[in-house]
């Protein structure tokens, strides 16, 4: 069993800096990647970046390449304990409710851009980016 908790969503100005965790609870090491996600007002949830358990392959969409970057807690050795969201530059399309997810049946160099692939989502962190 998984748990996923997003924390850091905050109200930011254009410009600005803001970094999201997402911790999880669990039994991380059936955990093959984690994906970060986002839903903006009236819009489709839509993917952001994503880390794999080996070998810490990234990928991230290109709306956000180079402005945001995907990293994870290593203090024990590949588990996956609290994977952060850096968001850099942040413009008012930013805005967002911003949730992680965790895939755990996919080879664990993936990097799924599909939330089809992920089977555990958390709550959602809300980031409102004012102009």
């Amino acid at each position: 069993q998984v748990q996923l908790v997003e924390t850091g969503g905050a109200l930011v100005q254009t410009g600005g800096t803001q970094v999201l965790a997402c911790e999880v609870l669990g039994n991380t090491a059936s955990i093959s990647s984690i994906g970060w996600f986002r839903q903006g007002p009236g819009k489709e949830r839509e993917f952001v970046a994503a880390i794999s358990r080996k070998e810490k392959r990234v990928k991230y969409a290109d709306a956000v390449k180079d402005r945001f970057t995907i990293s994870r807690d290593d203090a024990l050795q590949n588990a996956m304990i609290t994977v952060y969201l850096q968001m850099y530059s942040l413009i008012p399309e930013d805005t967002a409710v911003y949730y992680c997810a965790a895939s755990f049946l996919l080879p664990t160099d993936s990097v799924p851009d599909s939330a089809d692939s992920y089977e555990t989502w958390g709550q959602g962190t809300q980031v409102t980016v004012s102009s």
